[in-house]
């Protein structure tokens, strides 16, 4: 038979075999046949139906024997089995071909191995999820996902309801494993499920999204191998790191896939209405983004709703030069301000950091090898494998950002060129309200006037700073080559007041003014230091304490110690880089040449460290990996403080040994300060296992760093620790000859000290001997551990010369 009209693009209906016919268009071009239902087609709706619930309560029997399953796998089985059958069912009964197909009996068997999987993750709430069980469902469901569209073609009747049914059934699947994934992974990982359901959503909200999407043999390959990738990372069989990293490409090629079916559907359903509505909604958030990085502040401090509300005077001129150029020389304009626009959003970036963690500007010059470091605390206290997960993101994000505000920028130099009458009235206008506002010194927040030329600043300073690094590059190397007296003075002059003693100097970690004066924690730390004062008095020490200004804020400890030893102001790493490639005399070299053994102990370190001996000169250097620790390491500290100095003792204090000068670093009370060790008796502290339980029963750096409070209640707490091995171990070695000088090596960053602290850190002298404190006596410090308010301050690299100048003789 056929249906007329059959003019181009119209189709023949053609008799074929009994039951069967076939669509044949007009130009000849025959799709397979589609077998219609038969008599037997309410028959076999119902078979389908009842061996669906059957099937499906039989297969969670199976697995409720085989690896157990609770109440809640059972119901959640058995929802999901009913609604898949029930959905497959309606769905053939009310299309135009009601039958079950071949194909459709191999969708159901998938869809009810899912409803097992469905069971086991309603399970993993409560309890361990059953890897084998979930991993065979899974696989089983995966392999199956490719036969029933061969089955569909081979036997003619590959229909689009079948083709719908099946990604449904595979969209449930990748969504409850990505579930059991996201337990091990994160909550990121739940993108990968929701995505499908929040495209779904987003079409009963805006039609043409709803529309039917054509078939695509890429987005089949994406489901696939989103589906197996989740299947390897939910059995374990790859490491952590390796499997987020797989599970975030998995992510990546879903949102490409789904973003390109979205802009399909825009491209063939949008009506006029949402492409003026799109337009508008680019071209607004373009002006949002553009404004909002050039008024944005540069701290964190400043960052609040009204310091946006400025007018940039850069964005005024990006306007205009749209207004005047021509086509060719505003693209170019505009992509070299939109990448200028992105490198000052960079550099405010990093100022926020820097402020922050080290309390100064990124500097151009020397602030890049400030990084390192910094991202070798977080590799310490979150572990490698999230330190390179955040990294990599960390990158794409800052290409996207890059990309979009460079995209943003042409897109408004386009529309204003597009409209050159609307855009010259409102160009002239807000330049009008510009002049005013600067002409009235007008300002919401104080600093940030509304006339902006804040991001024409920024760029200013960063030409100044450059300028200014490259001077202080040269007066530090005059300052560096100079003539030291110092270096000259004999051995037999040198630390005289101190032959035949032990000197440690000891560096707290983090422990700086704030640890003592004025906060929540500093009346808990004052506490420690009084009851360790009086002990050490009980046992016949006397203390004396003042305050230091060291050269760091927050992090990168080699300044403070460089420059308390070289008697040099050492505040960046470019200046610490000069300091130690140079042969400046040091405190360690004048020990040394006067005759003592002269060591480091930094447990932090677990590499070698040329400074250490070519710089420093240091007879020995004790690290994490020599010193015979078998314990647990507490996040940045490899060890306890109280193992580094019974080491130390163990490994140096032997009887009869040679005087030592030994600097040692305290990291406890290093950031992240989590999880915490606690004291033992000094002799049970052995090789440290010991320590193995502790990490456990503390909070991990995550749980604490969740809260300000709880971070500053742990920094407290570690001070405290760090304080009381230190202090103990001196009553508990008990050495008249010991000589201690116990500081900090910088205030701790935000949230502990509070934006614009002081650099000021406690510096206390313990001894036995008098003669130690007769010798010092024209510096005024105060007796105590704790020093008050108007304690004698010095800059830390007055210590040096003040030090040798005390202990040595005639000069």
């Amino acid at each position: 038979m056929q249906i007329q009209p059959a003019d181009k693009g119209m189709v023949q209906v053609q008799p074929a075999d009994e039951g069967t016919v076939r669509i044949q268009p007009a130009d000849g071009i025959a799709p397979p046949a589609i077998r219609l239902a038969g008599k037997g087609a309410l028959a076999t709706i119902r078979l389908a139906t009842i061996l669906g619930l059957l099937a499906t309560a039989a297969l969670l029997g199976v697995v409720s024997a085989a690896s157990g399953l609770g109440v809640a796998g059972w119901i959640a089985g058995l929802v999901t089995g009913s609604a898949a059958t029930a959905l497959i069912v309606t769905a053939r009964m009310r299309s135009d071909q009601p039958a079950i197909f071949p194909a459709d009996w191999v969708t159901l068997t998938r869809a009810l191995l899912i409803a097992g999987v469905a069971g086991l993750v309603a399970d993993s709430f409560g309890r361990p999820v059953p890897v084998t069980a979930l991993v065979t469902l899974s696989t089983v469901a995966l392999v199956l996902d490719g036969v029933d569209g061969q089955v569909a073609r081979r036997t003619g009747t590959a229909t689009q309801l079948g083709g719908r049914i099946d990604a449904e059934v595979d969209a449930f699947l990748i969504l409850l494993l990505s579930i059991v994934v996201s337990q091990d992974y994160g909550g990121w990982v739940l993108a990968i499920g929701a995505a499908r359901y929040a495209l779904l959503l987003a079409g009963w909200l805006i039609p043409w999204l709803a529309a039917p999407l054509p078939p695509r043999y890429w987005g089949k390959v994406v489901a696939a191998v989103t589906g197996i990738v989740l299947t390897v990372a939910a059995s374990g069989l790859l490491d952590r790191r390796t499997g987020m990293i797989a599970v975030a490409a998995a992510l990546l090629l879903l949102a490409e896939s789904f973003g390109r079916a979205v802009i399909w559907l825009y491209r063939t359903g949008a009506g006029p209405r949402t492409r003026r509505a799109l337009r508008l909604a680019i071209t607004v958030l373009s002006v949002v983004l553009v404004w909002g990085v050039l008024v944005a502040p540069d701290r964190l401090l400043q960052l609040t709703p009204a310091a946006f509300v400025r007018i940039p005077v850069e964005g005024l001129a990006l306007v205009a030069v749209a207004v005047l150029l021509p086509a060719w020389p505003r693209r170019i304009v505009a992509a070299v301000a939109g990448i200028l626009f992105a490198l000052l959003t960079l550099v405010k970036i990093l100022n926020m950091a820097f402020f922050m963690e080290i309390g100064r500007a990124f500097n151009p010059v020397f602030g890049w090898v400030d990084i390192g470091p910094a991202i070798g605390v977080v590799r310490d206290t979150i572990g490698p494998t999230r330190t390179n997960i955040a990294l990599a993101a960390l990158w794409l994000g800052l290409i996207l950002i890059i990309g979009a505000i460079t995209a943003a920028t042409i897109h408004i130099t386009t529309v204003a060129a597009r409209h050159r009458r609307a855009t010259v009235r409102g160009l002239a206008a807000l330049t009008a309200v510009w002049a005013l506002c600067a002409g009235l010194s007008l300002q919401l927040v104080p600093g940030s006037p509304v006339a902006s030329t804040s991001a024409a600043g920024l760029a200013v300073a960063q030409v100044r700073d450059t300028q200014t690094a490259l001077r202080d590059q040269r007066r530090f190397g005059q300052a560096l080559h100079r003539s030291d007296p110092e270096a000259s003075v004999p051995a037999s002059d040198l630390l005289t007041g101190l032959l035949g003693k032990d000197v440690i100097i000891a560096f707290v970690e983090s422990y700086g003014q704030v640890a003592v004066q004025d906060t929540s924690f500093s009346r808990g730390i004052d506490a420690v230091l009084r009851r360790s004062n009086a002990s050490l008095a009980r046992a016949g020490w006397s203390t004396r304490s003042a305050w230091i200004t060291s050269p760091g804020f927050g992090g990168v400890s080699q300044l403070s110690h460089s420059t308390l030893q070289s008697g040099l102001w050492v505040n960046t790493e470019q200046r610490y880089a000069e300091l130690v490639a140079s042969r400046r005399f040091t405190l360690s070299d004048a020990f040394n040449k006067a005759g003592w053994r002269t060591v480091s102990d930094s447990p932090e370190d677990g590499y070698a460290w040329p400074s250490g001996t070519s710089f420093y000169h240091f007879d020995q250097i004790y690290n994490r990996l020599n010193v015979g620790y078998r314990g647990p390491a507490f996040s940045y500290a490899s060890m306890p403080d109280q193992y580094t100095l019974a080491a130390f003792q163990r490994l140096e204090l032997t009887p009869g040994h040679k005087p030592v000068m030994a600097e040692i670093d305290l990291v406890s009370s290093h950031t992240p300060w989590a999880p915490l060790p606690a004291m033992v008796p000094w002799s049970k502290v052995g090789n440290g296992s010991i320590f193995d339980p502790m990490p456990a029963r503390s909070e991990s750096p995550i749980a604490v760093w969740r809260n300000a409070s709880t971070v500053r209640q742990f920094f407290g707490r570690s001070v405290q620790y760090s304080l009381r091995a230190l202090t103990s171990w001196v009553t508990e070695l008990n050495d008249p000859n010991l000589v201690l000088i116990m500081l900090g090596d910088e205030q701790p960053a935000t949230p502990i000290s509070t934006v614009g602290a002081n650099h000021e850190v406690p510096i206390s002298i313990v001894a036995r001997d008098p003669s130690v404190f007769r010798q010092i006596a024209s510096w005024h410090w105060q007796d105590g551990l704790l020093p008050g308010r108007f304690a004698p301050l010095e800059p830390m690299d007055a210590f040096r010369n003040q030090f040798l100048g005390a202990f040595s003789g005639a000069r």
